[in-house]
């Protein structure tokens, strides 16, 4: 492949990746940006917190999965860090549900736990997935798209008077290089942008059931 072809190629695979996180990322859900605002309900913001905690405050999550399940070698450092990184989230995920208190009540509960179980099985079953590059692109896409997720725990954890560390996941110029390498197979890129719209899919999903909930709270 000559090397302009490959450049453009290597490019185009992060680009792609960016481009799904800011179509189809947290920060494009409404509920995301509400929760931002100073006026967003205290009991919204636990139940956020409650319901991310669920999906994401599992171990092994998504990266630990990618990274046990037979990483390619240009992947393996990248996730070995994103996964130490997580850990750290996971940690602060634990604290600000243990300073939130009880999840709020809330008309369907019993429906609510069954949709985040559904979606802890997808997300497993993606991130210990046979297809080259699919694992590792929804590991990617839950690194990008963690900025926006991170908005909202920051927001919880100053209305709960809770320290906010710094994310230490991977850069993006870390990322991208990663992405850079993996797209020089056809195959693997196209499992990549499989993986991260997978991913994405699961976070809009939750954020609709978050959004779903609080209306149901607010009608009661």
């Amino acid at each position: 492949m000559p090397v302009d072809t490959q450049f453009d190629r290597q490019s185009a695979s992060w680009s792609v990746l960016t481009a799904l996180a800011d179509a189809d990322g947290s920060a494009r859900h409404p509920f995301v940006a509400m929760m931002g605002e100073r006026s967003a309900p205290t009991r919204d913001l636990a139940d956020a917190v409650h319901l991310l905690c669920a999906l994401h405050g599992r171990q092994p999550g998504v990266i630990d999965h990618a990274l046990a399940h037979g990483p390619t070698p240009a992947a393996e450092a990248w996730l070995e860090e994103a996964a130490s990184a997580f850990a750290e989230e996971r940690a602060l995920l634990a604290r600000l549900t243990a300073a939130a208190g009880p999840i709020p009540s809330t008309p369907g509960q019993a429906e609510s736990e069954a949709a985040v179980t559904h979606q802890q099985h997808a997300l497993d079953m993606l991130a210990q997935s046979d297809r080259t590059g699919c694992a590792v692109g929804a590991a990617m896409a839950l690194v990008l798209d963690w900025r926006a997720v991170r908005g909202v725990l920051d927001a919880a954890a100053t209305r709960a008077g809770s320290p906010i560390p710094a994310s230490s996941l991977p850069s993006d110029i870390d990322t991208a290089t990663l992405a850079a390498e993996l797209a020089s197979a056809p195959a693997i890129e196209r499992a990549m942008s499989f993986g991260a719209q997978q991913l994405l899919a699961q976070h809009r999903a939750l954020w609709d059931l978050a959004e779903a909930r609080k209306s149901a709270r607010d009608r009661h």
